[in-house]
């Protein structure tokens, strides 16, 4: 049995003479790697509970994917409308899987006194009792404080100490506790209890010097989170008492100093508020669970559940646990911890840790942490318990736990565990790891890895680090890798304003709170002069897969002058400086980037996911070399190729264009487009043969005429086609006049081309099939899809339909060779989707354009919605840009309407499983930009689309998200 387990055994067998003996640390470290976007990020004690620890990937509960996180359901919650549980003492009232009612941390710290590691007693207010109180006007429901009071005297008569007793002084920690990981957003209170008599016994018990510390913590504490008195209140009074006592560091006050400051911060509560501390224990718990009730509609929790779409949870519990002290002295401590490496996911333990100090002091960056290591050294068999519950944990949970703890005394209590938020990189290999290890099986892999994690693998590094050495200002430490370039900011709100401007901002920052989280999710990296790995910065940081460099002490940050000195140098706010998050190098300037290279453990990854995915993932692509670049990242075909794309390859190639947009005859249209044909036909060459056996879908001419002439003023547009074209000004002139629309984007473009000029569709057509049939005769197996763009009636795309029919037939018959091929449409006008079952009857497939279709529905041009968008998002109107995250409610549901009104008309549209891996497989798909967003692809899974079309280099972060959706269905095999 290991010295965890028989240590529980005797823990809890009247050992707890009183509390001091036995539980003595401030709060445990508040390190937790946060995510909703997952976002790796440290969170200050305060939150230690606020982590939703994830042992198991929650899926979403609604039956409509959405971009949001929702908790998962609770088989074992129970059903009776308990509202305060009790854990400790090997036993406890809940467990792991009633997240949703007790919160993450609530359901772990039950979960561990369940199979037997060292947790200080306590007890959990539900989800449901917060809940209850917003909806009663943010007061306590009937009843509650006597169930409260009820399970805190279960607390006392299991320790034997009691919660304002001088001669056994009981102390608790107050702390939130979502149902998802919210770090740092809500409040706690620590060394709640205190007032003068109950100082006075603990220091006869356990020291003066501990005793006046935990005192003017908590006073410190409880004014800030309860009363709304700002911490600077109490922190000037502590640097005016350590000047005037001739010292530099807290710890240097001596417990006479400390009761002094006691006193002061005892008159801030009178200057602030013009009231007394509270000084009834009772009181100060009762305030303490409202003030953390109240904080889950704090401005930062609020922003932070936007930023990371949680939605559907219904309110923060309250975890009351008795106080274990680490500022004891020297054998006494605090820290946080990975079981692995969570940026790289190398499987070594991960951590810091700090002598005689409290979790916030890890946290906050006041002293700097040690590695891990020391503590093995300082306290050997309180590390080797430790190392033994990682074991544990890791084996318990199957994942890689993020742990709180404290060293009372030499005796290891644990605070909190919580599955661990890691990198990308970290993710990947920890999951391939515990594979490979035996611990899990690739089920249970995939649901390790977030489709956010695959997409800080695709963010880029430098180009050539030993490029920049010589600018080189700064070392700090890495706290999470990836490279960063951006001009200098000093405060959150200057980072969301720039970046509202589409400025690339670095964040600079002594140290960051939770107040930053605006500012740093807006900044594309962060730099710190305080605080370890396992700061608020560096796990924040690497939650959102963003680079981040802390405790660079070879920095000053004056943010009054806003200015960083280094030496001798000076970097003022908007100058460009670089970061690398895997080195902790600062660099001056902007340095050049590379893309992202793969790893192995990602090939492995990808290749279960490849074998379990649906959805298939095509490319978009326009030109041959596009085309190879996707078939070697994957791609199954090509959902989307811009034949537009292909005219600005060459100036002999526009200016062939500009001569058929200028023609004023039909004999001066077609000779233009001669000229064009042979380039269009070898274009499509390329692209079948790097495509062969795949399909590959055309989309004839859509953008406007004008998007054709060249830039600048009116006369200088003249100049050139007049040059070009040999036509006369007047007559270029007058060409340019008719051409101008006042909206374009509604206008001349799309299907309305190919039907006003039939030369072009018909060009287009004969060069796609000449195509076809070379590289058929070359041994190359062709699959074409012509797509006939922005159409609104089924009468428009029959006219183009039959004009590209009409070629075939043609081409077909000159040159000796019949092909299959499809001719469909693009679904991006609101009208198409309401008459899909018509266009349907004209269509082999349909393809959504989600960005007109997102343009049209909400009515906004993308062209100009950057001048209120920002403030749109800034005010609530809108959760997300339209442009970038799929809106479900409105667009989603024209896309739902089409795909079925276009399957009843047409059941081929229908996906085939007999058909897959065939050009016939590929019927309903979307090729806007919302191809490549997870949530967007989420929602076109449950639409029932066959495929989705997105940039090459998003093919692994939409293979792992259909991997999330068959999560959700249970539709994963074994």
């Amino acid at each position: 049995m290991s010295t965890a387990m028989k240590g529980i055994q005797s823990l809890f067998n009247g050992k707890y003479v009183h509390q001091i003996d036995l539980l003595r640390d401030n709060r445990p470290p508040s390190l937790r790697l946060s995510q909703c976007g997952s976002r790796v990020r440290l969170i200050r004690c305060q939150d230690s509970s606020s982590g939703a620890f994830k042992p198991e990937r929650r899926e979403p509960s609604r039956s409509q994917a959405q971009a949001v996180l929702t908790p998962v359901s609770d088989t074992t919650a129970p059903a009776t409308k308990k509202r305060v549980f009790t854990f400790g003492k090997g036993r406890s009232e809940g467990n792991k899987g009633m997240k949703s009612l007790l919160g993450g941390k609530g359901a772990n710290l039950a979960e561990m006194a369940s199979i037997g590691l060292s947790v200080p007693p306590g007890l959990t207010i539900s989800t449901e009792a917060c809940q209850e109180y917003q909806q009663q006007g943010m007061k306590l429901p009937e009843g509650l404080w006597e169930e409260i009071l009820e399970g805190l005297k279960s607390v006392e008569e299991d320790i034997g100490a009691f919660l304002g007793d001088p001669s056994k002084p009981l102390l608790l920690s107050v702390r939130s506790g979502a149902a998802i990981s919210m770090p740092g957003m809500m409040d706690t209170v620590l060394n709640l209890g205190l007032n003068d008599e109950v100082a006075a016994g603990l220091a006869a018990k356990s020291g003066k010097r501990f005793a006046y510390d935990s005192y003017r913590r908590f006073l410190d504490m409880f004014g800030n989170v309860v009363m709304g008195i700002p911490h600077s209140s109490f922190e000037e009074k502590l640097e005016n008492l350590k000047v005037t006592k001739g010292v530099k560091l807290d710890t240097d006050l001596t417990a006479e100093h400390l009761k002094e400051l006691v006193e002061l911060y005892k008159n801030v509560y009178i200057e602030a508020k013009g009231d007394r501390f509270p000084s009834d224990p009772k009181k100060q718990l009762e305030l303490a669970v409202k003030a953390v009730f109240d904080s889950w509609d704090s401005p930062r929790a609020i922003k932070y559940r936007s930023i990371n779409q949680i939605t559907g949870l219904k309110g923060t519990a309250v975890n009351i646990q008795c106080m274990v002290f680490g500022n004891m002295g020297n054998t006494s401590g605090t820290g946080v911890l990975f079981t692995r490496n969570p940026s790289t996911g190398e499987k070594k333990l991960y951590g810091e840790f700090l002598i005689n100090a409290q979790g916030e002091d890890v946290v906050a960056g006041i002293r700097t942490p040690e590695d891990i290591n020391t503590m093995k050294i300082c306290m050997p068999e309180a590390y080797k318990e430790l190392v033994e519950n990682c074991e544990i944990l890791e084996q318990h949970y199957k994942d890689m736990m993020d742990i709180e703890f404290t060293v009372q005394e030499n005796r290891l209590w644990m605070l909190q565990c919580r599955s661990g938020k890691r990198t990308g990189k970290g993710a990947v290999k920890i999951a391939v790891d515990m594979v490979n290890e035996g611990l899990v099986d690739t089920r249970t892999a995939i649901k390790m890895v977030e489709p956010q994690h695959l997409d800080q693998l695709l963010h880029p590094q430098f180009e050539n680090p030993s490029a920049y050495k010589d600018n080189t200002v700064a070392q700090g430490l890495p706290a999470s890798p990836g490279a960063a370039v951006g001009q200098v900011v000093f405060t959150a709100e200057d980072a969301e304003a720039w970046h509202a401007q589409g400025k690339s901002v670095i964040l600079v920052r002594t140290e960051t709170s939770p107040e930053d989280i605006g500012g740093m999710h807006a900044a594309v990296g962060i730099l710190t002069a305080r605080g370890g790995m396992t700061s608020h910065a560096a796990v924040v940081a690497r939650g959102w897969g963003k680079c981040c460099v802390s405790g660079c002490s070879d920095i000053r940050v004056n943010d009054t002058e806003k200015v960083i000195l280094v030496g001798d140098k000076v970097i003022r706010e908007e100058d460009w400086i670089s970061l690398n998050g895997s080195t902790g190098e600062v660099i001056l300037g902007k340095q050049a980037l590379a893309p992202p290279a793969l790893s192995a453990d990602l090939e492995t990854f990808m290749s279960w996911a490849d074998q379990i995915r649906r959805l298939k993932v095509m490319a978009n692509a326009d030109t041959p070399e596009d085309a190879l670049t996707a078939r070697n990242n994957g791609a199954e075909g090509i959902g989307l190729c811009r034949t537009e794309h292909m005219f600005f390859a060459s100036d002999e190639r526009i200016k062939a264009v500009r001569k058929m947009i200028m023609a004023a005859t039909h004999q001066q249209r077609k000779a233009a487009l001669d000229l064009l044909l042979p380039y269009q036909r070898s274009d499509f060459e390329g692209i079948f043969r790097a495509m062969d056996g795949l399909p590959v879908t055309i989309r004839l001419l859509d953008p406007p005429l004008h998007e054709f002439l060249p830039e600048g003023d009116l006369y200088h547009i003249v100049a050139q086609l007049t040059a070009e074209t040999g036509m006369t000004e007047d007559e270029v002139f007058s060409r340019v006049e008719k051409l101008s629309e006042v909206n374009p984007m509604l206008g001349f473009r799309g299907c309305r081309l190919g039907i006003s000029y039939p030369e072009l569709t018909e060009m287009q057509a004969r060069a796609i099939f000449q195509a076809a049939v070379n590289m058929s005769n070359q041994g190359v197996q062709v699959f074409p899809e012509i797509m006939v763009p922005l159409v609104g009636t089924p009468q428009e795309l029959g006219h183009q339909a039959s004009s590209i029919r009409n070629v075939a037939k043609a081409v077909f018959s000159e040159m000796g060779l019949t092909l299959s091929y499809k001719v469909g449409t693009m679904i991006e006008i609101p009208r198409a989707a309401l008459v899909a079952d018509e266009i349907a009857k004209e269509a082999e497939f349909f393809s959504f354009g989600t960005n007109d279709l997102t343009q049209m529905t909400f009515g906004y041009s993308r062209d100009d919605a950057g001048k209120f968008l920002p403030i749109y998002l800034s005010k609530g109107i809108i959760q997300h840009d339209p442009f970038e995250v799929l809106d479900q409610k409105g667009v989603g549901q024209l896309v739902k309407m089409a795909t079925e009104k276009g399957r009843g008309a047409r059941p081929s549209l229908k996906f085939s499983e007999e058909l897959a891996l065939t050009e016939d497989d590929k019927q309903v798909g979307i090729c806007g930009e919302h191809g490549g967003e997870p949530s967007s692809v989420a929602f076109f899974a449950e639409a029932g689309l066959d495929y989705v079309s997105c940039s090459p280099f998003r093919f692994l972060l939409l293979g792992l998200q259909q991997l999330k959706l068959l999560h959700k269905f249970k539709e994963i095999p074994p």
